[in-house]
């Protein structure tokens, strides 16, 4: 079995070719550069970009395979939550090819793409418990199994990496944040700084890192009267110890939320054995590390994708697309490309937003 994935819901442009082996046939992706000047996506003008490359990204992932596209036997398209202008245009171009090929359409919600990528390299079974954590999303849900899934908590504003951005710029780091913030904090104190760590004392798993931001922001203000210039006037060792206080409360916050859903989930749950983390933040290795720690403590196994795997990309997307063509979840040539889509949707008992209390 073989199947074609097209991502083009935020700022990357990309497409993959996988088996169900779990072998990946080929991948392409294109970064979108274009946003790094205003410092965050400008979605016209990733909307544009993605109809002017994907033919050509396609076109490249089957030369890369040496397949045709008769040796396709589905295409699915990441189909929502994202930018509904590039949404579209992955959700076209996979219907497009769907249609002429007499092939079947499989429209893939992004989050159930980072949901499953830790699949696609490890030995996962469901159900597992999962953190997912990107610039636009922060949950913590149960992965009973492909089209099911219960969520436990989720951010009630800011997700954390719209946090790492936000204070990458703050500090004049650049965008994309995340990965700056993280250069600059291996050289920095994390304990300089207190910051708030908002909710924890809350007995839910919902998190919140609003507060957080807004902490830092104070910081860097106090260094200058111009808060659009602040950056400007802090030593490199100043940037370094507030990005390094910064990630260790972020994560601080996330591990916090994630042990008390591991509570719940030892209780509901007893065959699942794995903690995951996926997403764009799961990147980050400082993260990384933190729950390595946390599921050995609480004698589970922890697995994450390939870094590379974690932000957004084709092969997610085509893995979730044959996980649930294998499952027969074949969608309609009419379905509606969606900017927004909750992941729990697909489970009618879904704990909802309000989280679980352990």
């Amino acid at each position: 079995m073989i199947v074609l994935g097209i991502e083009s819901s935020c700022d990357e442009t990309a497409a993959a070719i996988v088996k169900d082996t779990k072998e990946i046939l080929s991948e392409t992706l294109l970064s979108q550069e274009e946003h790094i000047a205003f410092g965050g996506v400008v979605p016209e003008i990733a909307a544009r970009s993605h109809l002017e490359n994907i033919d050509n990204i396609v076109e490249q992932c089957l030369a890369k395979a040496n397949l045709k596209p008769t040796d396709i036997d589905a295409i699915a398209a990441s189909a929502g939550p994202g930018l509904i202008g590039g949404v579209v245009v992955g959700v076209m171009t996979a219907k497009a090819m769907a249609i002429s090929l007499n092939k079947p359409f499989v429209a893939v919600n992004h989050l159930e793409g980072h949901a499953l990528a830790p699949r696609i390299s490890n030995d996962v079974e469901f159900p597992y418990l999962l953190l997912l954590a990107s610039g636009g999303h922060c949950q913590i849900l149960v992965v009973k199994d492909v089209d099911n899934y219960e969520r436990l908590g989720t951010t009630i504003d800011d997700a954390a990496g719209e946090a790492f951005d936000k204070v990458a710029k703050m500090l004049g780091l650049g965008y994309p944040g995340g990965p700056a913030v993280e250069k600059m904090a291996l050289s920095g104190d994390e304990k300089r700084f207190t910051l708030p760590r908002p909710l924890v004392g809350s007995k839910d798993c919902n998190l919140s890192f609003s507060g957080l931001k807004t902490a830092v922001r104070k910081i860097v203000e106090t260094y200058s009267p111009d808060a659009d210039i602040s950056h400007a006037h802090i030593s490199t060792q100043d940037i370094s110890d507030i990005c390094a206080c910064f990630q260790y409360t972020a994560t601080e916050c996330l591990c916090n939320k994630l042990e008390r859903a591991i509570t719940y989930f030892k209780k509901n749950y007893p065959q699942g054995k794995h903690i995951v983390v996926s997403g764009g933040v799961a990147s980050n290795t400082y993260l990384r590390s933190k729950l390595q720690k946390l599921a050995d403590k609480n004698d589970m196994l922890f697995a994450a994708p390939p870094i590379r795997f974690c932000t957004d990309n084709g092969v997610m997307v085509a893995w979730a697309g044959l996980e649930r063509f294998r499952k027969g979840l074949v969608s309609q040539i009419d379905f509606k490309p969606r900017p927004r889509w909750p992941l729990d949707i697909y489970a009618p008992k879904a704990a909802g937003a309000g989280g679980v209390k352990a």
